[in-house]
């Protein structure tokens, strides 16, 4: 497949989170008080809190997201229409009480690259959503619970992985390899004779070839290599399985061979990552859509805000959301996520 073909493709998460593996012309501007919530149109609000908007959609365009079909363009156009270009990420949510049946978890939609060394090609496709070259990527995700559960850390960490920077049968993501980070792989590889293999994840037999349970764990070393959060000099050592097959226990595969990149391997295959690390982008900004067919509850807004809160905060999350990573746990403490909407935001 044609590399730049592979890189606008949209990369899904199957798995279960909680389980192991300016306006128009004619059109009257919006009062943009530093109180209250912000009613760009009836169907358009920004919450009080400024941390996310409620876009209510016709049933049938509702409708289409829940079957896999949403159309990003009309959220990110009517984004635009009254929010500057000042985002790196959209971020659309249901409002679903239980994931629907046949869907993804979540989607994350590539818009544009402009770093060298990834393993994939530079691209932009940001003026089709609106965007003047800002915007990274659009995510998707049929629950609001997701942002804290996951697969929400995995979706960001798509923006920069696995676009072929080491060698996988799981398109995307890591696979048989032992990366131990959000878009799967092992920490510990034991060989159990004839080429047959038990993969492990902190302390225990298994691990995930393309997720690894939600946001329970944090970002692994080769991400953190990928979005720019770590030098070559901290970069370690890959094994990656050759031709692997499953076996019948979760975990256990069979392969023709393992074979170990170093770093030196991985940077000569893709190049030296441009921007480096010293001069990387290490702060993210991110607009959140909460879609629904009518306004939201109280109650939601205060449970969308408070897990955004606990997402974004430069610290651990509070008790509600128990032992879950937030960005700046997942990232060491290297990053920060933002999804403050800002008066300079405002058209």
């Amino acid at each position: 497949m044609d590399a730049e073909v592979a890189e606008e493709m949209d990369a899904e998460t199957t798995e279960n989170p909680e389980e192991n593996q300016n306006p128009e012309e004619g059109t009257e501007a919006p009062e943009t008080s530093e109180t209250g919530a912000i009613s760009f149109e009836d169907t358009f609000v920004l919450n009080e809190d400024r941390s996310f908007t409620n876009l209510i959609l016709s049933t049938s365009e509702y409708n289409k997201f829940i079957s896999g079909e949403g159309d990003l363009h009309l959220v990110s156009e009517k984004a635009y229409e009254y929010l500057n270009d000042a985002y790196d990420f959209i971020i659309i949510l249901s409002v679903e009480t239980s994931q629907p049946n046949d869907l993804f978890y979540g989607r994350s939609t590539p818009v544009s690259n402009s770093i060298e060394g990834l393993g994939g090609s530079i691209y932009d496709n940001s003026a089709s959503y609106g965007s003047n070259g800002k915007l990274k990527g659009i995510i998707y995700m049929p629950r609001s619970e997701y942002i804290r559960n996951g697969p929400f850390l995995h979706e960001i960490v798509h923006t920069w992985a696995n676009k072929n920077f080491i060698p996988t049968t799981v398109g995307g993501h890591w696979g048989y390899a032992g990366t131990a980070g959000q878009l799967g792989g092992f920490d510990e590889l034991v060989s159990m004779g004839g080429n047959n293999y038990q993969g492990r994840l902190n302390g225990e037999d298994g691990f995930g070839s393309f997720a690894n349970g939600g946001n329970s764990i944090p970002y692994g070393n080769l991400e953190l290599y990928l979005m720019g959060l770590i030098g070559p000099d901290d970069l370690e050592a890959v094994q990656v399985a050759v031709n692997p097959q499953a076996g019948s226990s979760f975990g256990q595969f069979s392969s023709d061979a393992i074979e170990t990149y170093t770093p030196q391997d991985m940077i000569a295959r893709n190049g030296a990552r441009v921007p480096s690390f010293q001069n990387s982008q290490k702060e993210f900004k991110a607009l959140m859509v909460i879609i629904s067919k009518e306004k939201l509850e109280a109650e939601k807004i205060a449970n969308v805000h408070s897990n955004l809160e606990n997402f974004s905060r430069a610290s651990t999350p509070d008790d509600s959301w128990g032992n879950t990573n937030n960005f700046w746990m997942a990232t060491q403490g290297r990053a920060s996520f933002s999804f403050d909407v800002l008066p300079e935001h405002i058209k």
